[in-house]
């Protein structure tokens, strides 16, 4: 039995069709079922509510081999910390009654660094707390997502620039949210692998925020540009989008923690670079996207 949190989201419904057709039972814990394709919800078993609700995950996980944990993205939320750290603490007693068994869950680069790091600090500090239980547990470190330019279609669509909080010639890794998938559906069908381990994935190279508008202009066949905001443009963008003051806070202190070289604390080499590169992301979701 394989257990998938969040399969409505980016990832978690990547993973989900990814696994359909393994051959082994899928169980699948939805807030709104309705929002899984109709040929999905007859293929699997579904809990309706979330994995915040310890009556949920106690019923969820009852029977478990392997289970996909994420927690989705709460701009509401009082801080970071809330988000993922108290989001959570009400499935431990869960995650203890799966001792040996196996939990795969998207976390972040960023162990080690000195200072807080907002949403990275608080998600592995999560990572830390189900490591404890006694599941064997992958976490896939990743850097920032391709798929966080999809943010900013209107202004690339029609203004023909996207905007952050970063010197445009600053290169850094990106990775594509399908080769987060694909590891996180190979390891949910394992059964060799134990203990903890976090897992890296780089993309294939390091791109500036000009690297990318270059390899955008390309592809849509329009030009494109990067624009450089502040930190304060950056908070203010979030409040405006309905995060908390934490949330914003949280955000800021992350991207700061990045621009001062925190996503190359892991040496890129074969094992830890993922293959999608940042054109053929644009090709496969950007530009199908912009054209809808």
């Amino acid at each position: 039995m394989i257990v998938i949190t969040a399969p409505t989201g980016n990832i978690g419904r990547q993973v989900l069709a990814k696994l359909l057709d393994c051959g082994e039972q899928i169980r699948v814990i939805a807030r709104d079922p309705s929002k899984l394709p109709l040929e999905d919800r007859e293929r699997v078993e579904v809990i309706e509510g979330s994995h915040i609700q310890p009556d949920v995950v106690m019923k969820a996980f009852d029977g478990a081999d392997s289970i996909f944990w994420l927690v989705a993205a709460d701009l509401r939320a009082p801080s970071a910390e809330a988000a993922y750290v108290d989001f959570a603490r009400p499935a431990l007693a869960a995650f203890e009654g799966l001792h040996g068994k196996r939990v795969v869950s998207v976390s972040a680069l960023g162990r080690g660094w000195p200072q807080d790091a907002g949403h990275v600090t608080a998600t592995l500090k999560m990572d830390d707390m189900i490591a404890s239980t006694g599941v064997s547990y992958r976490a896939l470190s990743c850097p920032s997502l391709m798929e966080n330019m999809l943010g900013q279609l209107e202004p690339i669509k029609h203004q023909g620039v996207f905007f952050w909080p970063a010197s445009g010639n600053f290169r850094a890794p990106v990775c594509a949210t399908r080769d987060v998938a694909d590891v996180a559906a190979r390891l949910l069908l394992d059964r060799s692998w134990n203990g903890v381990e976090e897992i890296p994935l780089l993309g294939p190279e390091d791109l500036s925020c000009n690297d990318m508008a270059t390899i955008m202009s390309e592809v849509l066949e329009k030009p494109i540009r990067f624009q450089e905001i502040s930190m304060g443009d950056m908070r203010a963008m979030m409040i405006s989008r309905g995060a908390s003051a934490g949330i914003a806070e949280a955000m800021v202190n992350m991207l700061t923690a990045k621009n001062e070289g925190m996503d190359h604390m892991v040496k890129r080499t074969s094992s830890t670079s993922s293959p999608t590169s940042f054109r053929e992301w644009c090709e496969r979701v950007l530009r199908p996207a912009i054209l809808t």
